[in-house]
């Protein structure tokens, strides 16, 4: 019995002991709830605008002589005077005297050539004098028809010699005048050939020189990119002035940065078949540049091609372009988006973006090695100059 009671109220214990315990988890205050703060991400943003954009197409080249041409005596003769300006690197006006052959040959010749005119012009004054008589006679028929013939043959034969007298002092003339050799138009001596005192022949070359006013550039453009320049199809020879694009020409050189203004004036006729390309001509007219020096023949130039206008299109840096033809762009509640993009162009450290983009879209230039897509950033407008 007494066992029997001990468990009724252990039995009792425990029950009340559940009915408390339970009363106290019913009434006890409900736990807070924790929702975790969204973490941020500070991007580098741009807002972008559709605009008219000039392309431009890059490339680099050599200048080269826009004119160049070979000193060529057309006498033979002894140089009896020689410019001091026909030198290498020598500068010379056009029209100016460069070199002198002993003329006193050719002087002779000139006096002998008048004094066979003089002879000439009296032969044939005799000759029409008794052609004039002949006829006088024959009218009066007081001599044959034969005889005015004969004599008629005489004057023509006097005319022939008069008229090759006047063509040999002609020429006389002209190789006296060619002994003194002049430029023939303002430029520099690339090469000499010759001394004086030295016995130079018709035909012989004697120095090499170019023209200072123009220079040229050829230029390899890449066929695809020629679809960027504003150039006429199929056209033959030299552009017209008004189409002929404007290209910028630079370089470093000595310590210093130089630049010249010239004109793309033509295109070459063939297309390398292995590089594809093809060689445009820029003319640059050292006249035109007057806070330059003359741009030196043989230095290597950077170039700048102004090509034609592109509307309504988008520039970014190369650092917005996400594989190949993707941007991140930033919502209004600064989440960021995937999206396509038509790329126009590459050109140096931008992108042209011809579809894809509108004005007032704001894109990620920073370079975010983890991206979820609807991600919340801090966007931070970039200036350019941070």
């Amino acid at each position: 019995m007494p066992n029997a009671i001990k468990g009724i109220i252990t039995v009792a214990v425990l029950f009340f002991a559940v009915i408390v315990a339970y009363g106290l988890v019913k009434t006890a205050p409900a736990p807070e709830q924790f929702t975790p703060e969204e973490s941020t991400t500070s991007i580098r943003v741009v807002e972008v605008n559709r605009e008219r954009v000039r392309l431009e197409v890059s490339s680099q080249g050599s200048v080269m002589p826009y004119k160049e041409s070979e000193l060529i005596p057309e006498v033979n003769g002894r140089v009896s005077w020689m410019s001091p300006n026909l030198l290498p690197g020598g500068y010379f006006a056009k029209d100016e005297v460069l070199l002198r052959i002993d003329n006193r040959d050719h002087r002779s010749k000139v006096a002998r050539s008048k004094a066979a005119l003089n002879r000439s012009m009296a032969e044939e004054e005799l000759a029409r004098f008794e052609l004039g008589r002949m006829e006088e006679l024959v009218k009066k028929k007081l001599t044959s028809q034969s005889s005015l013939e004969i004599v008629l043959r005489n004057h023509r034969i006097a005319e022939a010699v008069l008229q090759d007298s006047k063509i040999a002092l002609e020429q006389a003339f002209r190789d006296l005048q060619r002994t003194e050799i002049k430029a023939p138009y303002d430029g520099l001596v690339r090469s000499e050939k010759v001394d004086l005192g030295q016995y130079v022949s018709r035909g012989m070359a004697i120095a090499s020189i170019y023209a200072a006013q123009y220079a040229e550039v050829r230029l390899p453009v890449a066929d695809k990119q020629l679809a960027y320049l504003d150039l006429p199809l199929g056209h033959r020879g030299e552009l017209a002035d008004e189409v002929k694009p404007e290209v910028l020409l630079f370089t470093d050189y000595g310590g210093k940065h130089y630049e010249w203004i010239g004109k793309l004036v033509r295109t070459e006729a063939e297309i390398d078949s292995r590089s594809r390309m093809v060689t445009a001509v820029v003319r640059v007219n050292n006249n035109n540049n007057i806070d330059q020096p003359d741009l030196p023949i043989g230095l290597f130039v950077n170039a700048r091609i102004k090509g034609r206008w592109a509307e309504g299109v988008v520039t970014i840096p190369r650092a917005a372009l996400r594989n190949q033809s993707k941007v991140l762009v930033v919502d209004k509640d600064n989440r960021i988006h995937y999206r396509d993009v038509k790329i126009l162009r590459f050109e140096n450290d931008n992108v042209i973006v011809s579809d894809g983009l509108e004005s007032g879209d704001v894109v990620n230039i920073s370079p975010l090695q983890t991206i979820v897509e609807d991600m919340l950033v801090n966007p931070i407008m970039y200036s350019g100059n941070s």
